[in-house]
């Protein structure tokens, strides 16, 4: 993989933002603070030496989860509002104004998996470092913070038996024809007929029929399992491919909507748990939970999230050791200023009970309000 791209050359006759823009906007105050350099830094360690096409700027990648977070924004409103809006694309390094997007709603996705936890808690680390810079967020406001818990909703289709197993049949069968593996039969047709009618039987209360047709769709969801682990067999670089889908598959197929402990709920999602809320109108909730770190004084740019972490659910006969575990492990400070020390506050260990009874294992990305 090559450096990025620099198309600077062949904008030459075309007005600069800076030209065109109020410089004294908070989007473009707030990209003067932020240190570029060191979320270019995180986020370069992902990049992978090779040939291939040229990877999108670190600053392009940044900018656009940073705006994400900010505004609340989906992905698909992002990309539409990042093409009509300059201030979104001066924030994100762009000299002059663009027409079209530099890159694929789907890279937004990919980026965020390939960043993971590490690299997406600088966004965190420097926004708060930003804020301790601007003034915005004291250090005495750090001094007693309140960690509490709540459920983040996934978007996913409500799971059942039947989705879930016509699921895993059309994502095994696609990627075996993308991995070039012939199957002796694919039963797409079959199975969404069967997923169709396991639906219908339920409304109309026939379970014995419900039942029959699911047990049709875990009989081909098996032949298909078993038929490409035979054609897999003895090439490494395929059982690779293949192994974390027909893990989640085999899953699918043994599991029933009775049994109790840990389930899966969505195979594109399978960290989604089944969360009890306790009210009529809505019982459970499919999501994580998540622990969220904030200050007890009110700092005076506004509330601050200091820390997120993604709760998981652990065993009625964990220790007490288990339970009582910190949130956050402290990572070394690299720099002696007065902003490294404050990006630091965001992986400090906070030797507290959160109440929820369970180690964290994945950050969650900030609310930059420094800019405020």
């Amino acid at each position: 993989m090559s450096k990025p791209r620099d198309d600077g050359q062949a904008e030459m006759f075309r007005p600069a933002l800076v030209q065109i823009i109020d410089l004294g906007h908070p989007l473009v105050r707030l990209a003067a603070e932020l240190d570029w350099e060191f979320l270019g830094t995180r986020f370069g360690a992902v990049y992978r030496a090779g040939p291939g096409q040229p990877p999108l700027p670190t600053r392009l990648i940044a900018g656009l989860l940073i705006l994400k977070h900010m505004h609340n924004l989906s992905d698909e409103v992002l990309c539409a509002r990042w093409v009509e809006n300059p201030y979104f694309q001066f924030f994100c390094g762009e000299v002059v104004f663009r027409h079209e997007l530099p890159f694929d709603r789907s890279s937004l996705s990919r980026w965020r998996k390939r960043l993971g936890e590490e690299q997406l808690a600088a966004l965190l680390q420097e926004s708060l470092a930003v804020a301790h810079r601007s003034g915005a967020l004291q250090t005495k406001d750090l001094e007693r913070v309140v960690v509490d818990t709540t459920v983040q909703e996934k978007a996913i289709a409500h799971p059942t038996d039947a989705r879930l197993n016509h699921r895993a049949i059309e994502k095994l069968v696609d990627l075996a024809r993308r991995e070039g593996v012939n199957l002796r039969q694919s039963y797409l047709r079959l199975a969404k007929r069967a997923a169709i009618m396991v639906g219908r039987y339920t409304h109309a209360h026939q379970f014995k029929r419900a039942h029959r047709a699911l047990k049709f769709l875990r009989t081909r969801l098996g032949r298909i399992i078993r038929d490409i682990r035979r054609k897999i067999e003895g090439n490494a670089a395929l059982e690779d491919r293949f192994a974390p889908l027909l893990d989640l598959a085999l899953r699918v197929r043994q599991q029933d909507h009775r049994q109790r402990g840990q389930k899966v709920y969505s195979l594109h999602a399978p960290e989604v748990e089944c969360i009890g809320k306790g009210k009529a109108r809505a019982p459970y909730e499919f999501g994580c939970k998540v622990s969220v770190v904030t200050p007890v004084t009110a700092p005076k740019g506004g509330q601050f999230v200091l820390h997120a972490k993604r709760c998981t659910a652990i065993p009625l006969t964990a220790t007490p050791s288990a339970r009582s575990s910190p949130i956050c492990k402290r990572e070394p400070a690299s720099r002696s200023s007065a902003s490294t020390s404050t990006r630091a506050i965001a992986a400090t260990t906070i030797p507290t009970d959160s109440g929820s009874g369970s180690p964290a294992r994945s950050a969650a990305s900030p609310k930059p309000s420094a800019a405020r």
